[in-house]
């Protein structure tokens, strides 16, 4: 059962837009938003019972604003929350990239020293300069998606969080992994790393 609830709570998170799409064209929001909830709730009851507080409240963040944003579009049966479920989730990723600036450890800083426990100076430096390119990013993502939930047609809007938006995201993923590679010559053992390593020119 655990089994089944994960993948279905996978397929549902990464068919989102059709499954919005497609139930707002033909039931209501509140239906849509009753069905994620019954599939998200039993998710991530499974997927966090077992943190510890310390690790669960840094990761919790996003869900608990998602489904509060379901639980008011079932209360009042409004689509427009139900839009606007990516601008949320941009809007409490870019609290935490942009909040971790003021800290002694920005977020993708504290993601690198998990591959790489000892960083030198530049590698700090520029992982915060990384970290301000996704709060630019979660801005601008966030706007968009909000742009199209207001004004745009639905299925703009499903076209763009549901593809767009992740090529996206692995555009400038891949594209900062390329870059901190040939920058710092960290490559492991891996078929990319090797790849990289033979066709990145050394650092001058």
């Amino acid at each position: 059962m655990q089994t089944v609830l994960r993948v279905v709570g996978v397929l549902v998170l990464a068919t989102y837009p059709v499954v919005v799409y497609v139930g707002i064209t033909r039931w209501n929001p509140r239906a849509v938003a009753v069905l994620l909830l019954l599939v998200l709730v039993p998710m991530l009851s499974l997927r966090y019972r077992n943190r510890s507080r310390e690790h669960l409240l840094a990761v919790v963040r996003v869900p608990l604003a998602v489904l509060a944003v379901l639980i008011l579009a079932a209360l009042i049966n409004d689509r427009r929350l139900i839009l606007a479920l990516p601008v949320v989730v941009n809007a409490v990723l870019l609290v935490h990239f942009a909040g971790s600036l003021r800290g002694p450890m920005p977020v993708v800083e504290r993601l690198a020293r998990l591959e790489q426990p000892e960083l030198s100076p530049p590698e700090v430096r520029y992982c915060r300069s990384v970290t301000w390119l996704w709060v630019v990013f979660f801005v601008v993502n966030g706007l968009v998606a909000g742009v199209l939930a207001v004004t745009g047609p639905l299925s703009l809007w499903a076209v763009y969080t549901g593809l767009i938006s992740y090529l996206l995201i692995g555009v400038v993923f891949t594209g900062e992994f390329v870059v901190r590679r040939g920058r710092f010559r960290g490559f492991g053992n891996g078929l990319h790393d090797r790849l990289l390593k033979r066709f990145l020119p050394a650092a001058r």
